[in-house]
């Protein structure tokens, strides 16, 4: 039986569901393999033009699994370096993968978000929480360092490098308050609501351009690491071209605003 599964509740909206709950959803290869297939699977996947990631029970994730798990694929023959490089290969490439996917990835938090699980959440695009999920970047507090899979570049980014130091150097918890006050997450909302909020959300992203979408998260990451306000500019206005020329979208967008309806964007 798979750890992971794909829901599609609404039109156009694919929900990845961490589905291994007695262990809080960590990242043991057991979950990280068909995780990656999910994610392949679902970015791949042309009538999906959003993306919800969530977990099931009261973690989200829980980062590395301090039990017995199985060992990472074909790794017959191998030394224990290689096995090594292997690994953490495949975990810390699930980060990346969910930036390269097309569609925007909107995370529901709805509980523990622990170690790698932390920095799961940093992969998606959007991140919601439930008022009883936190945040806790783990790797310090088990004699390791806070940096894997990516959060040395994104936390501080997404809330300034005096809070990140302070976060992953204390290694305590971040409540769903905290984290919406510091600019971690969107917004937090009760348990019972959490996946209400980012479906309703999914649909409204998924009213507008399926391209004007798919190019602004692709603009708004490659800006993450561009150096220079120019060459954000540069970026922009071909992207911006690119999307004026080659569709019909801002003539319906006019349209509709004249007729009072929403539009219909044929991209």
């Amino acid at each position: 039986m798979s750890h992971v599964r794909i829901e599609k509740p609404g039109l156009h909206t694919s929900v990845i569901v961490l589905d291994r709950p007695e262990r809080m959803n960590s990242l043991a290869f057991e979950l990280a393999m068909p995780l990656h297939e999910a994610i392949e699977e679902v970015a791949a996947d042309s009538d999906t033009w959003c993306v919800v990631l969530t977990g099931t029970g009261r973690g989200f994730c829980s980062g590395a699994d301090t039990q017995g798990t199985e060992p990472p694929p074909d790794i017959e023959g191998m030394t224990l370096t290689r096995i090594a490089t292997r690994s953490m290969t495949i975990l810390s490439d699930l980060v990346p993968a969910l930036r390269r996917m097309p569609q925007p990835v909107i995370c529901a938090v709805n509980g523990a978000a622990i170690g790698g699980g932390m920095c799961l959440t940093l992969g998606a695009d959007v991140r919601i929480a439930a008022e009883s999920a936190y945040f806790r970047a783990a790797g310090i507090n088990n004699g390791l360092t806070a940096t894997e899979l990516g959060v040395s570049f994104l936390l501080p980014r997404a809330i300034g490098s005096s809070r990140a130091f302070e976060i992953m150097l204390s290694g305590r918890d971040v409540s769903a308050q905290e984290a919406a006050e510091i600019g971690l997450v969107s917004k937090t909302v009760p348990d019972a609501e959490l996946m209400d909020a980012a479906l309703a959300l999914a649909d409204q992203i998924n009213g507008w351009s399926t391209q004007g979408v798919q190019l602004t998260k692709r603009m708004i990451w490659a800006g993450l690491e561009t150096g220079s306000l120019d060459a954000a500019i540069e970026m922009e206005k071909h992207t911006q071209l690119f999307v004026r020329l080659t569709t019909q979208n801002f003539e319906e967008a006019t349209r509709a605003r004249k007729e009072g309806r929403k539009p219909e964007f044929k991209d």
